[in-house]
Formats: C-alpha cells, sequence, structure tokens
C-alpha cells in the first residue's frame, strides 16, 4: 500500500537535514579551496590555522561560507519547487537529498526528490517539472543583482596571490583587462563561459570582473554557477525540467525530435572540442606525432559509436558519421569552431545517454494544459536560453 503523500518516516527528517549539512560544508570547502582559491582570505594576518602550510582566516572562512550558503540556498528553492508543487497536487514524493561530493566538481551533485507513484497526467507533469527552475531562477536573480550592486573596485584583485601581471594591469589603468593575463601554467586558468542573461546584467553594473578572473569573488560565482545549473535542469532531453516542459508542451513525438537533435549538438560540441585537444595530449602521451592524431579519431569514431547507438537506434551510423564529418572541419577552419567546441559535454552525453535517457516515460495525453501554462512554459524554456552557454568551464 502506497502510503499518503503527506507521510514522512520521522527518521528521514535526519537524513535529509544530516545530507544537507553536509553538503554544505562540502560545497563551501570545495569552492574555497578549488575555485575562490589564493584570494586576500589566504594571506591576511592574524591565521586561525593551517591546513597544508596555508593560513586559514576568518576572512576565507567568510568566503567559504557564502559561497556554500549561496550556491545551496538557490538548489534548496529549486528542489523545493519540485517539492511544493508535487504535494500541492497530492503526489507522493520525498523531501530532497542532497549529493554532497568534496573536492569534486562544485562541491556538490545537486539534489533530487523521489517521485514515489507515476505523474497521471500533462498539467500535473507540467506543474511539477516548471516549479523548480523558475524558483531556483528567481532566487538567482535576486542574489545576482544584489552581488553586481555590491562589486568592489578591481583593486580587490590587490590581495589574490599569483595574479601580478594583472595586479599591475589594474594598477597602470585602473581596470580589468580584456583579454586573460595569467602568471600561471597553460592549462591551470579557468575561464567562465559567457551567458546571454549574465551579459545583459553587466551592461547595467560597474566593477564586473572578467570571466576569467570572476570565480575569486564567492558570491558572483555561485550566481553564474547558479544559471548554468539552471540551465542543466532545463536541457530538453529525457525526465529533467526542461525535458517534462517540452512534452508537455508538444507531446512526445516533438519531444523525441527535439530531445535527439540537441544531443546531437552536444555530441558534435564535444567531438568538435575531442579535434583541438586529443592529438595533443595523445600525441604527449605516446611519444608519436603519428599516432597521435590517428589515435585521437579512433577514440572519439569509438565514443561517438557508444553514444549514437543509444541515441538514435537504428540510424546511429548516419549520425556518427554526419558528426565525425562536421567535426573534421575544426581542424580545417579552427577559427569558426573554437567558439562551440567544448570537450567537457563527454561526461553529460553519457549522463543523458545512459542514466537520465533521451525520451520521456509515457505520461497519459489527458488535461492538456491551458493558455497561461503554455505561456508559462514558453517562458521558461526562454530562461534556458538566457542561461545557457555552449562551453560553460574550462581552461587555458
Amino acid at each position: 500500500m502506497t502510503p499518503p503523500a503527506s507521510y514522512l518516516p520521522p527518521n528521514r527528517y535526519l537524513l535529509h537535514t544530516g545530507l544537507f549539512l553536509v553538503t554544505l560544508l562540502s560545497t563551501s570547502i570545495t569552492g574555497a579551496v578549488v575555485f575562490i582559491g589564493r584570494t586576500i582570505a589566504w594571506s591576511a594576518s592574524d591565521p586561525l590555522f593551517s591546513v597544508g602550510g596555508l593560513p586559514v582566516t576568518t576572512a576565507f572562512l567568510a568566503d567559504a561560507f557564502m559561497f556554500g550558503v549561496a550556491f545551496l540556498t538557490f538548489v534548496t528553492v529549486h528542489e523545493f519547487g519540485h517539492f511544493i508543487a508535487a504535494r500541492r497536487h497530492q503526489i507522493n514524493c520525498s523531501l530532497p537529498y542532497f549529493i554532497p561530493s568534496p573536492l569534486i566538481g562544485v562541491g556538490t551533485l545537486g539534489a533530487v526528490i523521489s517521485i514515489r507513484q507515476p505523474i497521471p497526467n500533462l498539467k500535473k507533469l507540467f506543474d511539477v517539472g516548471v516549479s523548480g527552475p523558475i524558483a531556483g531562477f528567481l532566487i538567482v536573480i535576486i542574489l545576482l543583482i544584489w552581488a553586481m550592486v555590491n562589486l568592489p573596485p578591481p583593486e580587490f584583485m590587490y590581495g589574490v596571490g599569483g595574479h601580478e601581471s594583472i595586479i599591475e594591469y589594474i594598477r597602470s589603468t585602473g581596470q580589468f583587462p580584456d583579454a586573460p593575463i595569467s602568471d600561471e601554467s597553460d592549462g591551470s586558468q579557468f575561464i567562465l563561459g559567457m551567458t546571454p542573461l549574465y551579459w545583459m546584467l553587466t551592461q547595467f553594473s560597474t566593477n564586473v570582473p572578467p570571466l576569467f578572473e570572476m570565480y575569486h569573488y564567492p558570491l558572483l560565482f555561485a550566481c553564474w554557477l547558479g544559471l548554468f545549473f539552471t540551465s542543466l535542469n532545463l536541457m530538453p532531453v529525457g525526465q529533467l525540467d526542461g525535458g517534462h516542459i517540452i512534452y508537455s508542451l508538444f507531446g512526445p513525438k516533438w519531444h523525441s525530435i527535439i530531445s535527439r537533435a540537441f544531443v546531437f549538438v552536444l555530441l558534435l560540441s564535444m567531438t568538435s572540442g575531442g579535434a583541438f585537444i586529443l592529438p595533443d595530449f595523445l600525441s604527449a602521451v605516446l611519444d608519436h606525432q603519428t599516432l597521435g592524431p590517428i589515435s585521437a579519431w579512433i577514440t572519439l569514431a569509438a565514443l561517438l559509436v557508444l553514444l549514437t547507438q543509444r541515441a538514435f537506434g537504428l540510424l546511429w551510423w548516419k549520425f556518427t558519421l554526419a558528426i565525425l564529418f562536421i567535426a573534421s572541419f575544426a581542424l580545417i577552419i579552427p577559427s569558426a569552431f573554437r567558439w562551440f567546441a567544448y570537450f567537457g559535454w563527454l561526461p553529460w552525453c553519457f549522463l543523458i545517454i545512459f542514466l537520465i535517457k533521451v525520451d520521456h516515460p509515457h505520461v497519459p495525453l489527458t488535461h492538456p494544459l491551458g493558455s497561461k501554462r503554455r505561456l508559462i512554459g514558453y517562458l521558461t524554456l526562454g530562461i534556458f536560453f538566457l542561461c545557457f552557454s555552449i562551453k560553460p568551464l574550462y581552461t587555458i
């Protein structure tokens, strides 16, 4: 017998609270150590204690928890948007399960709620799917505007170690450089991708740091991640929030077409990115300038066969050849592909195709959406385009 929607075993509250606290700690530490890194907090006087010979100060802890609290606020509001919508429709579901991942990614894999019964119609599917992204997006916008209004001047970078060239540039000009200036080795500087919404907001703000230094600003970086994770959830595939919305708006046939078209774009971006970086990488590993490029294309072809067979069925070979053919132009006209090529989509392609799935499970096509819900659906899809970056996070 299925328990009523309002029922939650008492011991579960302790589990959800514990996971939240562990994830908050994991996200704060990971964000500070991996991204925020050598900010003024590391070099300030009067350290509280040391980690690996590096002083940990009150300012460092404040930066760490500002990042962790801001990002977990977004995740929590997003998931409770789903939770409240599900409970409002009397759909049995769990509280959010937060997923910590210490020192991996941003310290968390997000959170999920468990839907314990089939969703019976399109209206309920739509409401549950759309509520999370809208709720999370609204809180990110509030935090992002606050962060931009309260940005420190460029001289803030004086307290960041290992950035002498940028500091010298700021001393000379009073502003940030337009292009990255790095004192570090190749492949060690993070670059964040520009999104349409972030760009629009920067036009009304001053002292906005460039995307290659923005991760030193804890609240601003947490908000950028909130936009990025909003776009990931709104990808129009499978059972992601975007997939729910596409299925509710257009039905299973168009969901199948749109989902596969989007997967095709991700696979093309991934393969084009691999065409740029894999030949040199494998040439160094194999210590052979001829075998490197050959091995790179064999690797890319094998990955594509594995992924397209599951995503495109009997037509997999046509899509594999099409992707390889188009991606080969990345080597012929690299300037036309560098903005688009991103090998970092590889794990997301595996996640979507093998775990999330490309298709949406069947939901009875009853209770069609009214004009109000359809308008909300179109606006929410607009949020996806405003928050999405084809190259979200990479290094130079």
